[in-house]
């Protein structure tokens, strides 16, 4: 059975059945991964029927087609819903969607950097490269009359990768006190300010959303173009996701800061992102898929003392960007909880993850070079995250996160 999720995965044999093997003995037996893949095929049917197409007798290739078809229908509803004349056109879509989202009732709370203290930081460091593009030349004056919000994000598109390690290094002096609880705001970059710094960013990206995860900002990045296929269903699932990942560090943070070495861990999780906030059976699992188990419960009661007193369940609590898109057009329920949702054709596995779909379609991918990527860091969670709600395996988890991390070799199994 591993080999169907090996085969959706791209992942290393043997090294992926062998993990399989492991996560099953520790967990009893559960055959987590047999219903993991049998969700996944009855899901798969379901939405190639909704497609109007025969799973019994469809190729990755019409099936394909018939989502791109979607993606034109979704694409113009969701648009016009929240306003929209014309869906394609950047200039009129974006502050759209930007209202839509802050019209939303969900969870915008993170835990982050002061303003103040970012501007202390960057008085220390002044971004000379920024403070010349925009025309100013104290920092103090920039910062005096600019977003700070704003010009924190612009430094990644300005200063130059010698600029940031060394600002990195400045970073890790900060504390749990240069951090404050305030809601995640969105921002509109100034067009002229910012389009030409941001011009290589958008290239290499394929789409104009960006986050900092420090600052609580989720930022609209300017672009050249003022059409763009697809723009509505590319950028508001990415403007809904980015609020997750906001959140999702910030209670990781909150959980860390009672370590002595707290500015080391918010830089390092920054720059490399890394995957071994716990260890299960030897396999490094991300603060994501802990965040994913825990933030599905629904019981408070259930809310592990590990996390206490500085995470709250509200703090872990998520939701998927599909199920806040349904939020604004039920009829986008369609996408809701087929983000790890796959098949194999040709070679390569098709998904139903909506991420995946809308950004082949806005870029124009063909069959042969359409995209997997979230579906597979999709896929990657869902797994470790059902292995996870089995008591022998969420109790190594939690002793761990209890314990700020013990030798795997006293891990019992």
């Amino acid at each position: 059975m591993p080999g169907i999720l090996q085969e959706l995965l791209e992942a290393k044999e043997p090294i992926f059945s062998l993990a399989v093997r492991q996560l099953e003995a520790a967990s009893g037996r559960e055959g987590r991964d047999v219903q993991l893949i049998a969700e996944i095929a009855a899901k798969m049917r379901a939405s190639t029927t909704t497609l109007g197409l025969d799973p019994n007798d469809t190729t990755g290739r019409e099936l394909y087609a018939a989502q791109m078809a979607r993606m034109v229908e979704d694409n113009a509803r969701v648009a016009k819903i929240i306003g929209g004349s014309d869906p394609d056109s950047v200039t009129e879509m974006v502050p759209l969607m930007v209202d839509a989202v802050q019209k939303l009732n969900i969870s915008r709370e993170c835990w982050v950097l002061k303003r103040s203290v970012a501007k202390r930081l960057l008085k220390t460091m002044p971004p000379k490269k920024l403070m010349k593009h925009l025309g100013y030349r104290s920092v103090d004056s920039m910062l005096k009359h600019e977003n700070i919000d704003e010009v924190y994000t612009a430094l990644r598109f300005s200063e130059g990768p010698e600029w940031l390690n060394t600002y990195d290094e400045l970073f890790k002096t900060v504390t749990p006190s240069d951090f404050e609880t305030r809601e995640i705001s969105i921002v509109v970059m100034d067009h002229d300010k910012y389009v030409d710094l941001a011009e290589h960013f958008v290239e290499k990206k394929f789409h104009n959303i960006t986050h900092t995860k420090e600052m609580g900002t989720i930022v609209v990045v300017p672009m050249k173009v003022d059409r763009m296929k697809g723009i509505t269903l590319k950028s508001l699932p990415l403007l809904l996701h980015y609020i997750n990942e906001v959140r999702l560090y910030s209670a990781f943070f909150k959980l860390k800061q009672v370590q002595p070495n707290f500015g080391e861990i918010v830089v390092n999780t920054l720059i490399a992102d890394p995957a071994n906030a716990a260890e299960m059976v030897g396999q490094y699992v991300h603060w994501r898929v802990i965040q994913r188990y825990f933030g599905k419960l629904k019981d408070a009661e259930e809310h592990p003392e590990a996390f206490e007193p500085h995470v709250q369940p509200e703090d872990l609590h998520w939701r998927r960007a599909e199920e806040m898109l349904a939020m604004i057009d039920p009829e986008m329920k369609f996408w809701l909880e087929q983000d790890y949702v796959g098949k194999m054709y040709d070679g390569k596995p098709l998904t139903f993850n909506l991420m995946d779909v809308s950004l082949s379609y806005s870029n124009g991918e063909s069959y042969e070079t359409f995209y997997s990527y979230h579906f597979r860091e999709s896929l990657w969670n869902e797994l470790f995250a059902r292995y996870m709600g089995t008591k022998n395996l969420r109790d190594q988890v939690l002793n761990q996160l209890d314990n700020d991390m013990i030798a795997p070799e006293e891990l019992t199994v």
